[in-house]
């Protein structure tokens, strides 16, 4: 939704100015009685602005809305990048992580705090979210939800050596039980209506 708003906004901040281009080509002196100063100051600068401005307000607030900062019901797993797999931790959810895939609760939200071990990584499940850097000592966070139950192919984004062709990853989202039978222990692949690869 919020690239649909940017774009209605960059299109009619765009199609004023190529009226105000083509009717200064078409009839040149057309606006002759209305001074350069109003046409640019009016027209180029004070409707631009207002509509530059009013995109800035709406992405604040969307922004806000997509932060990774927890909330209620909400999911924390930590993904660690290594030359060439990734490892999943659940916290005081879970006593045992996952290698290779990421497992999470549909229809909530989950923030996934992303870090590596040795060179850059870039985390990015293309369905889910867009991408991150995994980069050693530092946490980034992502947040991300899974509309339904599924599974959502992962990826390094950045080139990491000679494994990296290879070091990608699948989310797995599960309906509420499966997600409870998870945290007490369950394995994923024992889960999984679906082969993972």
């Amino acid at each position: 939704m919020m690239w649909r708003v940017m774009l209605i906004g960059a299109t009619g901040a765009f199609a004023l100015v190529m009226v105000l281009l083509a009717a200064g080509f078409l009839r040149p002196g057309g606006g002759a009685p209305v001074s350069v100063g109003a046409w640019l100051g009016w027209g180029g600068v004070g409707f631009v602005s207002t509509v530059l401005l009013a995109l800035l307000a709406y992405a604040f607030t969307v922004g806000l809305r997509l932060a990774p900062t927890a909330s209620p019901g909400g999911v924390t797993i930590t993904a660690t990048a290594e030359q060439w797999r990734w490892r999943f931790d659940y916290g005081p959810l879970r006593s045992g992580g996952t290698e290779a895939i990421m497992v999470l609760p549909a229809g909530r939200p989950v923030v996934v705090q992303v870090t590596a071990r040795d060179v850059i990584h870039s985390f990015w499940v293309p369905r889910l979210a867009g991408k991150i850097d995994a980069i050693p000592g530092h946490v980034n966070r992502l947040r991300l939800q899974a509309a339904a139950p599924g599974e959502y192919a992962g990826v390094c984004a950045e080139f990491c050596g000679i494994g990296h062709r290879s070091h990608g990853f699948m989310v797995l989202a599960l309906d509420e039980p499966g997600w409870n039978a998870f945290v007490s222990g369950t394995d994923p692949d024992e889960l999984s209506p679906w082969t993972l690869r």
